[in-house]
């Protein structure tokens, strides 16, 4: 992920990669953390940061950077770009580009498991922008009035979790999909730390010191942290640990190439997945041809 996410923020600085784009290296506990405590019979449902938590459900890496830079083989045809990642057989539910869309979203899934009497949950992820509706630019402490994020659900209880250490996200996650499937709602506060910007057109040195972000990779990096734990426990040797770095560079480097062969969708491709079948159109008051007709 980490390799993936440094690699995409090069191809954008190529114009490989355009339009939006948000990266999510230094976070990468949270997504894997996650994945770790569930199944993919539960579901999640993220913002527009959502290259990792596509990759944890399954995803490819040549999806993700066909994706990324508008081709066919992309997990959304090209169409999507980087906000709007999906994979509906991981149990993946996108991707979306409006701040806190994905709220109502997640609710309307976790509904229909309770509904089929399904013994899964729905992960609803949203960011401390969303939760104010007012985020982006701007330190937690100037945003938010009351910055316990985990103490907000009113009558649903929250935690607070390391959102840097892998193993505790996990513990974490296991607890809330076991507490939500007894008890109800639960919120999990995860304190994470993106090093990268909002987007790309964010140096994100604005309203953070390059020494906070040069601290954090030093004291809280969660895959320096996994790192440590490993060699401490001599569960691996430096050298296997190198070895698996080359291997996961060599994996994102060979995507990159398969994803710069795929095409670029069609022109026509703009009028495909608009409407359901069967709906839309009628409610135009036009055929398919006026409505292609009247498009620029």
């Amino acid at each position: 992920m980490r390799r993936m996410e440094i690699a995409a923020d090069s191809l954008y600085k190529a114009k490989l990669i355009r339009g939006f784009c948000h990266l999510y290296d230094g976070q990468e506990a949270v997504a894997v953390g996650m994945e770790s405590a569930i199944t993919r019979k539960d579901c999640v449902i993220t913002a527009y940061r959502d290259h990792c938590t596509f990759l944890c459900r399954g995803g490819t890496l040549i999806e993700v950077f066909s994706e990324l830079m508008g081709r066919r083989d992309g997990c959304s045809k090209g169409k999507g770009g980087s906000m709007h990642f999906y994979r509906k057989e991981g149990g993946f539910y996108g991707g979306h580009g409006i701040v806190g869309a994905q709220i109502p979203l997640g609710v309307g899934l976790a509904f229909g498991q309770k509904y089929s009497k399904d013994p899964n949950v729905t992960f609803s992820l949203y960011g401390d922008g969303a939760a104010n509706q007012d985020g982006m630019g701007t330190a937690e402490w100037r945003s938010a009035k009351s910055p316990a994020y985990y103490k907000r659900g009113d009558y649903a209880p929250g935690l607070k979790v390391d959102g840097m250490d892998v193993l505790a996200v996990k513990q974490a996650c296991k607890f809330a999909k076991e507490h939500a499937l007894k008890n109800g709602p639960l919120i999990l506060e995860m304190d994470t730390y993106r090093y990268h910007g909002h987007s790309m057109s964010d140096p994100g040195s604005t309203y953070r010191t390059r020494d906070e972000i040069s601290g954090v990779r030093q004291e809280r990096d969660p895959i320096e942290r996994v790192r440590k734990l490993v060699l401490a426990h001599d569960i691996s040797t430096e050298k296997e640990l190198k070895d698996i770095e080359k291997a996961a560079r060599k994996e994102v480097d060979e995507a990159i190439a398969k994803a710069k062969e795929s095409q670029v969708p069609d022109p026509s491709d703009l009028f495909t997945n608009v409407y359901v079948k069967g709906l839309g159109v009628e409610a135009c008051g036009a055929d398919r041809k006026e409505v292609k007709a009247t498009l620029p």
